[in-house]
């Protein structure tokens, strides 16, 4: 390395490669259901950033309400958005309801806890530092 030359630690490298993707996903609870409570939220936050993990993936911040859940991640080229997020939501989904069947099962029926859809948008445009703001800014749930 040249004496020269200091790293931007917002800069992965590899051997081909240096690149900076981060993008804000938004996942919504089925039919937009309040089943989010701030223990679900905490739990959900440790299930996706062990997903994350899997993935090699990093989980910068995490926020939500009742009813969605807001996600800015750092993530290699090398993964594919959609298959990060069909885990994320599949996994999530899975344990949240096998840990908390009795309040969930309230709001939620049919053995879906997310919708469908979901939200990604790139952040190249935005500043982090103005993503990060608004995620964290997120009325959690008492």
């Amino acid at each position: 390395m040249s004496p020269r030359w200091t790293p931007n630690p917002d800069v992965r490298t590899g051997r081909h490669v240096a690149c900076s993707l981060h993008a804000h996903l938004v996942f919504l609870t089925k039919y937009r259901r309040g089943a989010l409570t701030d223990p679900l939220l905490l739990r959900c936050e440790e299930i996706m950033r062990d997903v994350c993990a899997d993935f090699e993936v990093e989980l910068v911040e995490f926020n939500g309400e009742d009813d969605h859940v807001h996600l800015l991640v750092r993530y290699p080229p090398k993964v594919q958005l959609s298959k990060l997020v069909n885990s994320l939501k599949g996994v999530s989904s899975r344990r949240l309801r096998q840990e908390h069947e009795e309040h969930v099962g309230r709001y939620l029926w049919g053995g879906r806890f997310w919708s469908g859809s979901y939200f990604a948008g790139s952040c190249d445009g935005a500043p982090l530092t103005v993503v990060r703001e608004y995620v964290e800014q997120q009325q959690r749930p008492i």
